[in-house]
């Protein structure tokens, strides 16, 4: 069975909605992030050198990064679900967004959670900020602007990786000048699957 070495809060929820979504039996293994560095424990440095989550076991393989996680189980589990036939457009735009999610658009996410911390300190670099999480956010309200998924032919894994940045944009309070992905993003939330796995995964909640 598939062993999810699960952290609160964090991008390993990705991994939990997807095995809901393909029917994957899974175990959890469960770490809480320290209360007041909102680093992952130690422990998980004993299944992988980078000491992060998600990571999965797999009949002895071992599988860390969430994007890589999601591109191996769709692989090896998915039986052709969740992720559009080689070659055309709609291939393209499914490794597109699988790459953009965490190449481009988490970064200045995160450096906005970053530097909230510093308080007044971190004022100056909110502008550039803002404005790089807001070029993405347009970007990808301009990709729905004719579907309701970022493939063309329907919910794939690409929707599983890109809903995590949406997740974590909101906590900057930046989303909602988006109608189009607001909208998205409660179409995903509402998924039979991914209800379940916020039910196994425990409370989940992104934020500076």
């Amino acid at each position: 069975m598939i062993v999810v070495h699960h952290l609160n809060n964090s991008r390993s929820q990705r991994v939990l909605w997807l095995l809901e979504e393909l029917g994957v039996p899974y175990e959890i293994k469960a770490y809480q992030r320290d209360a007041t560095t909102r680093l992952a424990p130690p422990e998980l440095k004993a299944v992988h050198p980078l000491g992060k989550s998600p990571v999965i076991e797999d009949a002895g393989v071992i599988v860390a990064e969430s994007g890589a996680i999601i591109e191996y189980l769709v692989d090896a589990h998915g039986g052709g679900r969740l992720k559009p036939a080689p070659g055309g457009q709609d291939a393209r735009d499914y490794v597109h967004f699988m790459h953009f999610a965490e190449g481009s658009a988490m970064l200045p996410i995160l450096l906005a959670m970053y530097v909230s911390r510093l308080g007044p300190a971190g004022a100056p670099l909110h502008p550039r900020i803002f404005s790089e999480i807001d070029n993405h956010l347009a970007y990808m309200e301009g990709a729905l602007a004719d579907r309701e998924t970022f493939v063309r032919t329907g919910f794939s894994a690409a929707d599983v990786q890109m809903t995590f940045v949406l997740e974590a944009a909101g906590a900057t309070g930046r989303l909602g000048q988006y109608p189009r992905l607001s909208a998205y993003l409660a179409r995903m939330q509402e998924r039979p699957a991914y209800k379940r796995a916020i039910e196994r995964g425990g409370p989940y909640s992104l934020g500076a």
